[in-house]
């Protein structure tokens, strides 16, 4: 079977308010020129793009089009996209790198939540009949999640204050929501959505990132440590919250067995794609992750939730540490949908 890696990823600032166009241009054009540099490619050198955004979010049909400008128009390019996170966008691309057809692929994501009205949005990702008229916002679902675990005793409110002081360290977050240092000061701040306190709830910014997929001998070429994609699963859960358990996540479990062989206990670093407190230990649980391996160095999304790019980015940090040479077997994972709906997995290594 072909070779995938991972060679290259940049993501732009995060930030709560960019200027410029809901199609992210702006902020994918960076992106894109410091992967050419870096790589030595020019946008001719790619041979399939795929993005991952969401129309409902830029507030207009076929934003991702748009979105082109940032790559060009002349010559035509072999294109796709995905209308949720790109982490399903390098998915298909992936996909087509095992076909052979090409042997370089650009993914991308973008979303500029500052554009609109965030929370409305996503309700209307739920069922259009039964849920989606509620207008149930994503905090509010993610609430009765943890509501759920709190009753359960599957956890405490202390091991969610650990979890955000933990990735706030390691993202280098620093605002009124932190400024405490302790889990007892943490605990004692209101409810923002009972039972979730601010801390709990990751932070939505604006941003866009893109990662550099190659096949076999292209991959060496491009980057000294290539970071292997040597496990790639993903799974849906149905999107009616009552007929689950909203305290496991039998969907990630599931990519996780078989994107990981079986075999968890040798990941180093994990970056999970969990933007409440909670669902990073649903998340770990349903890994099967041991305490040895690292969470969330880069901060994870409690640092910063950058809209349909954010499980990108858990990849692309990923990566990294293959690249750096600082760890040789990492786990990637993304969510997309309220409360865990769908899952993906990627396992990275390095090779000698």
């Amino acid at each position: 079977m072909t070779e995938i890696a991972v060679v290259g990823f940049a993501h732009a600032p995060h930030v709560r308010r960019t200027d410029g166009t809901t199609n992210g241009v702006e902020m994918l054009m960076p992106c894109f020129h410091q992967l050419y540099e870096e790589l030595g490619l020019k946008q001719t050198d790619i041979g399939f793009w795929c993005s991952g955004s969401s129309d409902y979010l830029a507030g207009r049909a076929f934003s991702f089009i748009s979105a082109i400008d940032s790559i060009g128009a002349i010559p035509p390019i072999n294109e796709s996209h995905v209308e949720m996170d790109a982490a399903w966008a390098l998915y298909e691309a992936y996909i087509k790198l095992l076909t052979g057809q090409v042997e370089t692929a650009l993914v991308y994501g973008f979303g500029k939540s500052s554009a609109g009205t965030l929370r409305r949005v996503l309700a209307l990702q739920t069922d259009p009949y039964t849920v989606a008229p509620l207008w149930p916002d994503s905090v509010s679902m993610a609430g009765l999640q943890a509501r759920a675990g709190l009753d359960a005793g599957k956890w405490s409110h202390e091991q969610m204050a650990q979890v955000a002081l933990d990735s706030y360290a390691a993202g280098g977050r620093t605002d009124q929501v932190t400024a405490t240092g302790s889990i007892e000061e943490l605990l004692s701040q209101p409810f923002f959505a009972d039972p979730l306190r601010r801390h709990d709830i990751a932070p939505i910014t604006d941003g866009a990132s893109a990662i550099v997929l190659a096949a076999g001998d292209k991959a060496r070429e491009l980057r000294e440590n290539p970071a292997w994609i040597t496990g790639f699963e993903h799974r849906i859960e149905t999107p009616i919250l009552g007929a689950r358990d909203l305290t496991t996540s039998p969907s990630t479990a599931a990519s996780a067995k078989a994107a990981l062989n079986g075999d968890a206990g040798s990941i180093e670093v994990a970056e999970l794609y969990a933007p409440f407190t909670h669902q990073q230990l649903i998340l770990t649980e349903a890994i099967g992750l041991p305490a040895s391996t690292k969470i969330n160095p880069s901060g994870g999304a409690l640092s910063a939730n950058p809209m349909f790019s954010a499980g990108l980015e858990r990849i692309g940090f990923a990566a990294q540490h293959i690249f750096s040479g600082s760890a040789q077997r990492v786990l990637a994972h993304a969510t997309s949908g309220p409360a865990l709906q769908q899952n993906i997995v990627a396992v990275l290594e390095g090779k000698n």
